[in-house]
C-alpha cells in the first residue's frame, strides 16, 4: 500500500467514523452533538477530496479503491445509529435508517459473493447522488439537536407558560427562543425529508445492483 495524499485522507475517514458515536460517550450535549457535526462534515469533505486528488493527481490506487466505500458506509450507518438511538426510535427515522442499513449490507453481501465479477457492481452516478443524500441528511439532522438542546438550555427555569407565549407573541423573545425553535423545526422536516429521499435512492440502487447480479445466482442447468 501506498501512504498517498488520497489513501491518508480515506483512513482518516475510516477512524473518524467510530469517533461520532465515542463522542456522546464522553462529552455532554450538546457539545457532543457539535463534535460528532463537526467530525461528520469534516469526513464528508475528505470524500470528495480525495476521490478528486486521486484523479487529477494519478494517484488513484487498488487499496483505496477498496477502503473508501468502507469508510463511507461506516461513516453513515454509524452516524444514523447514534441518531435513531438519541431520537427515540422515532419511526419518521426508524424506518429510512433500516432501509439505508439494509441495503449497505445487502449489496456489500452481493460484491463478496461476486468476487471477481464484482466489478459488474461499480459505483454508479445515483449511487453517489445517494451517499450525498445521506451525508448531507444526516448532518442536518444532527445540527437539529444542536439547535433543541440550546433551546432548553435557554427555556430552562421558564415556567410552561411562559415558554409557551413566546412563540406566539404573547411573551417577549428576551432569551432568543423563537428564532432556536424556528431553526430546530426547519432542521428537524429538512432532515426527516432528506433521508426520506436518500432511502428511496438507496432502493433504486440497491435493485439495480440486484438486477445486475441476478444472471450470477442462477443455478447452473
Amino acid at each position: 500500500m501506498r501512504w498517498t495524499v488520497p489513501n491518508i485522507l480515506t483512513v482518516l475517514r475510516l477512524l473518524a467514523a467510530p469517533g461520532v458515536a465515542v463522542a456522546f460517550l464522553y462529552f455532554q450535549r450538546p457539545y457532543a452533538d457539535w463534535f460528532a457535526l463537526i467530525l461528520f462534515v469534516l469526513a464528508a469533505v475528505t470524500d470528495w477530496f480525495d476521490g478528486h486528488i486521486a484523479r487529477t493527481w494519478k494517484l488513484e490506487s487498488r487499496f483505496g479503491a477498496m477502503l473508501d466505500p468502507i469508510a463511507d458506509k461506516a461513516m453513515v450507518i454509524i452516524a444514523l445509529l447514534v441518531i435513531v438511538g438519541y431520537s427515540s426510535m422515532s419511526p419518521w427515522l426508524v424506518l429510512p435508517a433500516t432501509v439505508i442499513v439494509f441495503r449497505e449490507v445487502f449489496v456489500s453481501g452481493l460484491r463478496e459473493f461476486l468476487g471477481a465479477q464484482a466489478k459488474l457492481l461499480s459505483v454508479t452516478k445515483l449511487a453517489k447522488w445517494k451517499t450525498t443524500a445521506q451525508m448531507v441528511a444526516i448532518a442536518v439532522l444532527f445540527s437539529r439537536d444542536i439547535f433543541l438542546y440550546h433551546l432548553l438550555d435557554r427555556t430552562q427555569g421558564m415556567d410552561a407558560a411562559t415558554a409557551g407565549s413566546v412563540p406566539t407573541g404573547a411573551a417577549a423573545d428576551g432569551a432568543g427562543v423563537l428564532w432556536l425553535a424556528q431553526m430546530r423545526d426547519v432542521a428537524g422536516i429538512a432532515g426527516v425529508t432528506l433521508l426520506w429521499i436518500a432511502a428511496a435512492m438507496t432502493l433504486i440502487t440497491g435493485w439495480d445492483y440486484f438486477r445486475k447480479a441476478l444472471p450470477f445466482l442462477k443455478e447452473p442447468a
